[in-house]
Parts: C-alpha cells; structure tokens; sequence
C-alpha cells in the first residue's frame, strides 16, 4: 500500500471497527453481506480504514484482500468444526490446564483462505491489535500507509490473523512472527474503535470533525448479573469476570469515541441475544438468519445516510 504522507485534505473519513468473539464472527460478516446486497455496494470501496480484532481481525483482513463478506460467511461455515471441534466433549475439562485447542486447525484454515498474501497486499488500510506476552505490552499491525509504517507489510496475512485471534485458554500464543509471544487482541481492545480513530488523527493527521465511524459487534448476550458476585470472590466470578471486563471494556471504547467525534458520527450494531444462544465456539447456526439480519431492516436507511454517502 503506498504511503499516505501527502493526503489531501480530509472531507470525511470513514472507518469499519470490527470486534472480537470467535466464531460469531459470522454473524458480522452476515450482517456486511446484507448491507452490501441491501445497498448494491461493495462494503470495503466505502472505508478508509478497518479495524479488526481477533476474529473481526480476520473479516478485516479478508475485507482487504478482496474476499466479499459473503465469502467470509462461507469461511465460518466450511472451517469452524475444524478449527472448533470437540467429537467427545473433553475440550473444556483440558481448558483447565492447557489451551483448549490447538492452533493447527486455525493456522491451517487460515492459510488456506489467504494463501501466499502479505498483509502489505491489503487493498485498504487496516489496523489489527494484538498483544505481546514477551513485553507485557500492546502489539498492532498496521499496514503501510504512513513512511514510518514499514514494519509489518511483509508478514503473511495469515499468520497476522492467527496473531490477533490466539484467545487465551482457548489456543497457546503463536510465535510465527519474528518470534514474539502474541496473543488476542481482545485482551486490550476487544472494540478496537478508540485504536482506529487514534490511527486515523495521530498518525493520518485526519481532523476528529471529518470521522465517521460503523462499529460491529459479534452481539451482545443479554444477562442478568447475579447478586452473589455483589459480595462474591473467585468462585462467585470465575465465569462473570472475563465477560464484565470485556463489556465495559468495549462500552468504555464507544463512549470515548462518541464524545471525540460526536454521537451523531459513530452507529454501532452489536445485536442483543439471549443468554447462551451463541457461544464463541459455538458449532450451531445462529438462529438469526444469515441471509438478512433483522437489525439491517430497522437501520437500513440510517446506516445508508450515515456510512455510504461519498467519500
């Protein structure tokens, strides 16, 4: 990707904030194929730039790849009892100790979706969070589009996605870049919105006034928080804990960008689901269907006004 050092004047930058969630990643890449059939658009022709992480790290490399979401769509289907099967239901008694599975299916899949690509190769602009154990400290890919972004451009794409989505318990830390301890960029920013307007103005030098931003979610299990965690300690929150945190941690991001640059530029889909109806690897088809959303209908014309007006 060339260098962006001489960019004119921003009139309005557009960006795609993709989350994390493991396998119901599907149901973001269902909810793009929708819009671009709804609207007759090629969704990543209306962003300049996409933020991913974890599994939206994976829609967000294929967005800029060439892949259409519906392509996405299929990736999920063909690949998650590979990469997420358990024939004899032991996986969860192993996640106790180790890794509840191996990463092979994943890297495999993986390689096989984005072939010999680089992460350099990408079509549009990405930021894709991960997390270096070895440092204890962030780690983001970023392709090259400033002059000083010359570091990651090389890397094949796919072990960038196995980077951002090695969720801790559920696969070990990959060390196929550079040999770096890398992890789920869920850890830090699960909702990498705040990472992408930060790219955007720090770096692009986009002023906060011409930002728009489409942030997606993987959904958002409606529960109620039990009154034993009010007194409770680590039995009490050994299930909660790891879900708290990463709501509030994924609210706190929407807030901070919503007050950047105002409430009016940021729509967020994150449908709401029943407790337990789709699991991060889960192996069931959501029971929302794939084909058209029921979010898309009721936001249709909002998201047209909003998101895909001229760049």
């Amino acid at each position: 990707m060339a260098s962006s050092d001489n960019q004119p004047q921003w009139h309005r930058f557009q960006i795609l904030s993709l989350f994390g969630g493991g396998i119901r990643g599907i149901l973001s890449a269902a909810i793009l194929a929708a819009i671009e059939e709804d609207l007759g658009v090629k969704i990543s022709d209306h962003f300049d730039l996409i933020a991913g992480t974890s599994t939206g790290g994976i829609i967000a490399l294929g967005l800029g790849l060439g892949l259409t979401p519906k392509e996405i769509v299929d990736f999920y289907i063909s690949e998650a009892r590979s990469i997420f099967g358990d024939r004899f239901k032991l996986r969860s008694l192993k996640q106790y100790a180790a890794s509840k599975f191996s990463a092979e299916p994943l890297a495999v899949a993986l390689r096989k979706c984005f072939k010999e690509q680089r992460f350099g190769d990408s079509r549009k602009r990405l930021i894709i969070p991960s997390y270096n154990l070895g440092d204890d400290d962030v780690y983001v890919f970023r392709t090259a589009h400033h002059q000083r972004l010359a570091r990651d451009y090389k890397v094949p794409a796919w072990k960038v996605a196995l980077a951002t989505s090695a969720a801790p318990t559920y696969f070990p830390a990959t060390r196929e870049v550079d040999s770096i301890r890398l992890i789920d960029g869920g850890i830090w920013a699960n909702n990498p919105t705040m990472v992408a307007i930060i790219e955007a103005y720090g770096t692009l030098g986009v002023p906060l006034s011409s930002l728009r931003v489409l942030s997606l979610g993987t959904s958002e299990e409606i529960c109620d928080r039990h009154r034993d965690l009010d007194v409770g300690g680590f039995w009490q929150w050994k299930t909660a804990a790891v879900d708290v945190v990463m709501r509030g941690q994924s609210l706190a991001a929407t807030n901070h960008a919503r007050f950047l640059i105002g409430k009016d530029n940021l729509l967020r889909i994150n449908p709401p689901v029943p407790s337990g109806v789709l699991a991060l690897t889960g192996l069931g088809v959501p029971p929302i269907s794939l084909e058209r959303p029921p979010t898309i209908v009721a936001r249709k014309c909002r998201l047209s006004n909003r998101c895909f007006g001229a760049i």
